[in-house]
């Protein structure tokens, strides 16, 4: 705010300045020594005195020149009267041109008013529209990226940032909840564990009791020996089971990913992607080829969809040579196939069946920043639009195929 009031003075201070210069000038040219009709009437007199002949069709003021006699005096006319070699001269004048001049003046500042009045208002819009708003929201990604997520944004009606204002609320509020979804899913978690090992408590110590017993041969017949072994067994057993689940509970629904089922046409899901890659595969220097395809409706979430197709193309720009990768479409089944393929594909055959896996990256992905989780999300997300997701490499490319349900 503080540049743009530094901006606002600046533009006062030239318009100021233009003002003054214009009426200067204009003042300047609308007077020669205050009347400049007299040094037109100075130019004829000297001629008359030299006895030249002159000529008053050039003047821009005098009218007339009158040698004196009767009715010298009756004039209606502005004049002035000289002195020459004895006689006396009426020299007529107007004045009309000053007025004309004087109106022009008017004129000039009237329209730079004008032209002030709009900039100004102009300006003050801005300000108060547009930067004040936008200042009031500044201050707002701070306090979210410190975790402060409670105080709603205030909602406004203003056309510029209305729309921006619902969504940083909305980001706002998912924010809060997906923090609220991990802090319940942390609590199970915690108590998924402590419940579980608690449980395993119990078979393990029955594990000791039953190897310090054997260890001391307090069981001397093989019957009783082979009884207690087949007892460990079965207490090893309800551990492995127990590790199972607490495997299990480690590795799923650790995400949240929500989708809203509906219909949207494939050529929609297209342009979002073409208008984001092209630009930047073009700035990689990466050829892009987008397959032509019968535009068409299917199910699913085109916001998820859209997370999609974007996580299998930034895999497909972060592990390929960077020469070119390419969308292609199919129809199978009732079903719409989109295929994302990258040249240059480095991963190993033995890996492609884990790719999916949640927190598994592949050998090609060592000198790569990761988590190993986006196509276990793409996956997961698949599944929740009734659709499906699987790769394979074909001839040195890496193909990636997201299955729609087509309506």
């Amino acid at each position: 705010m503080k540049a743009f009031n530094r901006i606002f003075a600046f533009v006062t201070a030239v318009i100021i300045a233009v003002f003054v210069s214009a009426n200067v000038m204009l003042l300047a040219e609308n007077s020669v020594g205050g009347r400049p009709y007299l040094v037109e009437i100075s130019r004829l007199v000297s001629e008359i005195e030299n006895g030249n002949d002159y000529d008053i069709s050039a003047c821009e003021y005098v009218t007339a020149v009158n040698r004196y006699g009767e009715d010298f005096y009756d004039t209606a006319s502005d004049y002035v009267i000289r002195e020459i070699n004895g006689e006396l001269y009426r020299f007529d004048y107007s004045v009309d041109n000053n007025d004309k001049k004087a109106e022009l003046i008017v004129t000039v500042n009237a329209i730079l008013g004008i032209m002030t009045a709009v900039i100004i208002t102009v300006m003050l819009y801005i300000k108060v529209k547009i930067l004040k708003p936008f200042e009031q929201l500044t201050d707002v990604p701070y306090e979210l990226s410190k975790g402060n997520l409670t105080p709603p944004v205030k909602e406004s009606k203003n056309r510029f940032f209305g729309k921006f204002i619902w969504g940083v609320d909305m980001l706002r509020e998912n924010m809060e909840q997906q923090k609220e979804r991990e802090l319940n899913l942390q609590r199970d978690k915690k108590m998924l564990l402590l419940s579980l090992s608690h449980d395993i408590k119990t078979p393990l110590s029955a594990i000791k009791l039953y190897s310090k017993a054997l260890s001391k041969g307090l069981y001397t017949s093989p019957e009783k020996q082979l009884e207690i072994a087949e007892s460990i067994n079965a207490k090893a057993d309800e551990i492995e089971r127990y590790v199972s689940e607490i495997i299990s509970a480690s590795r799923e629904d650790f995400l949240s990913l929500d989708v809203k089922s509906g219909e949207f046409y494939l050529s929609e899901l297209v342009n979002k992607i073409s208008l984001y890659y092209s630009e930047k595969l073009c700035l990689l220097k990466t050829d892009l080829t987008i397959s032509s395809y019968t535009d068409c409706l299917i199910n699913g979430d085109i916001d998820r969809s859209v997370e999609v197709v974007q996580n299998i193309m930034e895999n497909a720009i972060k592990y390929g040579d960077g020469k070119n990768a390419s969308i292609s479409f199919s129809e199978e089944d009732g079903c719409i196939l989109v295929t994302v393929a990258n040249s240059g594909c480095t991963l190993p055959d033995t890996d492609l069946p884990h790719i999916f896996d949640s927190f598994w990256r592949g050998a090609n992905a060592e000198n790569e920043k990761g988590s190993g989780l986006g196509l276990y999300i793409c996956r997961q997300l698949m599944h929740k639009m009734n659709g499906d997701i699987f790769a394979e490499i074909n001839n040195g490319y890496m193909c990636v195929t997201a299955v729609f349900g087509k309506v």
